[in-house]
């Protein structure tokens, strides 16, 4: 499901316009109806669900993975996922490589002597000492320096770390998970990165769609920050309207959940009553600048198959607070022609553009008077 698919399931239900008031309210135990958490991540998406078996594949072993995907799709989440199922209790160390100072990233990273540099004024065992027996999990992997890639390569092959300063070697049992936002393949032909550590890496890799590729999920996000944020906070909201959760659904959200969970925070603080309603939301989210952005993502898609291969159009509904139901209809039958335009009529490939399932797109043709209702699917 995509868009058009949440749109589907809840058009019978909208009123003629969409005005704040307690008929057009949202209740939380909807928005979260039919979604599980998982390591703090809310599941509705089958890309997501697939994410999560290839992690309870990978978890029982502690081949090195590579986790990628933009910033804020939570990466983190998946690498202490994979922590969590393989049964380990010892320890899950993070290392962000892109918060580290060039001169002191190998001491970070494989510890030091006293008297090693000048500042080295004990003994440090480094991260991957302190997660002996445990998952050491590099952050924003990319950004690590290129000359202490070499020395990374070594750790990881050789089981292995030498602390600055020593002439002593220790044996270090980790699972490696490291993270990125960037094309390492990009940055290997650039020669930013080295081609054998990113082959090393890139034993196991996992790809974190972006959160507008999985859009069905937005409703269930935003109940569960709404009431995380409520027991932070010691607010009462209880409620979304439609036309806000609209506007939510049909963002672009470049800062993907992260991104998602500040304006939800913010919505939670500014409500001055029990439910969050369109004046709520922060401006860039109002004002359309959302959908433009993914009016400019839609074109890009057209040349860009996604990981499984397929080229998906997600089609902006820009749904200002009176928007009429009339309107969303008009839209949704558009959008259905138009697919069918691109494919020739092809309905196996309207529905993969669409991210639907093929019996899904056959009641929408059916009910928007575009299939003739006694066709099978």
């Amino acid at each position: 499901m995509e868009t058009v698919a949440i749109a589907e399931s809840q058009i019978g239900e909208w009123p003629a316009r969409m005005e704040y008031k307690e008929r057009d309210l949202i209740k939380l135990d909807q928005l979260a109806e039919g979604s599980e958490r998982v390591q703090g991540m809310v599941v509705r998406s089958v890309q997501l669900r697939n994410v999560l078996k290839t992690v309870a594949r990978l978890s029982p072993y502690k081949s090195t993975v590579l986790i990628s995907g933009e910033s804020g799709t939570g990466k983190e989440h998946i690498a202490r996922a994979l922590h969590s199922l393989s049964g380990i209790s010892t320890p899950f160390v993070i290392f962000n490589c892109s918060n580290l100072l060039e001169s002191l990233a190998e001491s970070q990273l494989f510890g030091h002597v006293k008297g090693a540099f000048t500042d080295a004024r004990e003994d440090s065992q480094g991260f991957f000492r302190a997660a002996h027996g445990g998952t050491l999990f590099l952050d924003e992997i990319g950004d690590l320096p290129l000359k202490l890639q070499p020395k990374l390569l070594r750790a990881v092959e050789m089981h292995e770390v030498q602390p600055v300063g020593s002439s002593h070697s220790y044996h270090v049992d980790i699972r490696l998970v490291a993270a990125t936002n960037r094309d390492l393949r990009s940055m290997v032909k650039a020669g930013q990165f080295r081609d054998d550590l990113f082959y090393r890496l890139n034993n196991a890799t996992i790809f974190i769609p972006p959160l507008r590729r999985r859009r069905e999920a937005i409703p269930a996000f935003v109940g569960y920050f709404i009431q995380h944020f409520n027991k932070i906070f010691g607010t009462n909201v209880e409620e979304i309207s439609r036309g806000a959760l609209e506007l939510l659904c049909n963002y672009q959200w470049p800062g993907n959940v992260r991104e998602l969970a500040h304006a939800v925070e913010s919505a939670v603080l500014l409500s001055d009553s029990n439910g969050i309603g369109v004046a709520d939301l922060p401006p860039e989210i109002v004002n359309g600048s959302g959908a433009e952005m993914l009016e400019a993502k839609n074109a890009e898609a057209l040349d860009s198959p996604d990981s499984e291969g397929v080229v998906r159009r997600l089609t902006p509904m820009n749904f200002a607070p009176e928007t009429p139901a009339l309107l969303l209809d008009e839209v949704i039958r558009q959008t259905l022609v138009r697919s069918l335009e691109e494919t020739e009529g092809n309905r196996r490939r309207a529905a993969a553009m669409l991210g639907v399932s093929r019996s899904t797109l056959y009641r929408m043709l059916t009910r928007y008077g575009l299939e003739d209702p006694r066709r099978s699917p």
